[in-house]
């Protein structure tokens, strides 16, 4: 598994009707895939984020929508980033990612998180809880998750679930490449170093060489090879040559990386491969609301030497 260059969907707010929604999916997806990028993410909720827009914006179910361009790529992996465990029993999830595995002929990846955007949960009667109930729940669902996607048949009778000799049949490997997004020193961190193949970090620029190194530390604790858990940032993209410092809102000029094409490489290569990130996944946004083809394609032109190991 890798993930060294990837691009995660953001929105679906294409300015289009419904019937050129999915459509302008696929584009991406096509051009991504075409530019050279190794994986493709959506998001995993059911109602817009309130820093990318309302709750009644378009959102697509993040599984229905992979298991269409599973069918429409060829070689990017897919998953989300990240699904929230919250959403789904985890008998249902494994079920749902051996599945899109067998539709991809071996693309999928299984990026997992606690849950975290509470007016979902309380809309839709998902029981949101404490950040710790959240963590307790994903740390009992991987009890079963893991040993399904390996072709075992877990009993589990936990806090939160039970299942009898669980089952996910039929499924095209035995391992399906793990991804938890996150950067908590005392619970994310080392539940990556246990169990996953691939930390994306959430963290602000000026934090990352500190997060590196407590991956590195969490994973050398357990005897871990640091080099075997591999490392992303996702990146806000306004590939805009038109966007300056200024017009970023203060809240994302930890997260954003801006303006002509030639300036976004140049910011990832500084802000997260210098501070000794392995990857990133870029958000690409504009400044208008909408799909803008060849955007992502410019930047990976720049980025594919960079990322080349």
């Amino acid at each position: 598994m890798t993930i060294r260059f990837a691009l995660q969907i953001p929105n679906f707010s294409y300015g289009t009707g419904v019937s050129e929604l999915y459509p302008t999916v696929i584009a991406q997806a096509r051009e991504a895939e075409a530019a050279g990028f190794d994986s493709v993410f959506v998001m995993d909720h059911f109602y817009q984020l309130p820093m990318i827009g309302t709750p009644d914006q378009p959102m697509l179910e993040a599984y229905t929508a992979l298991g269409g361009l599973a069918v429409a790529t060829e070689k990017v992996q897919l998953g989300t980033l990240v699904t929230g465990n919250t959403y789904r029993n985890p008998t249902l999830l494994a079920k749902a990612i051996t599945t899109l595995d067998v539709i991809s002929q071996g693309r999928a990846v299984l990026g997992i998180g606690t849950g975290w955007f509470e007016l979902e949960h309380d809309s839709l009667g998902y029981e949101f809880g404490t950040f710790t109930d959240r963590f307790n729940k994903l740390d009992e669902a991987l009890e079963i998750i893991l040993p399904m996607l390996a072709g075992e048949r877990p009993t589990v009778e936990g806090k939160y679930y039970r299942t009898r000799e669980a089952m996910a049949e039929p499924r095209f490997r035995d391992h399906i490449p793990l991804m938890i997004g996150g950067s908590g020193e005392k619970k994310t961190i080392p539940l990556a170093a246990k169990h996953f193949d691939h930390l994306n970090v959430i963290a602000g620029f000026d934090e990352l060489p500190r997060k590196v190194q407590v991956v590195k530390e969490a994973c050398e604790k357990i005897g871990r090879d640091p080099a075997t858990l591999e490392t992303s940032h996702l990146a806000i993209a306004i590939i805009d040559e038109n966007v300056t410092a200024d017009v970023i809102p203060d809240d994302f000029k930890q997260q954003a990386v801006y303006g002509s094409p030639e300036q976004v490489a140049d910011q990832i290569k500084t802000k997260v491969l210098d501070a000794g990130i392995d990857g990133v996944i870029i958000s690409p946004v504009t400044s208008l609301n909408g799909y803008q083809p060849g955007g992502i394609t410019a930047v990976a032109e720049l980025l594919r030497p960079l990322l080349a190991k």
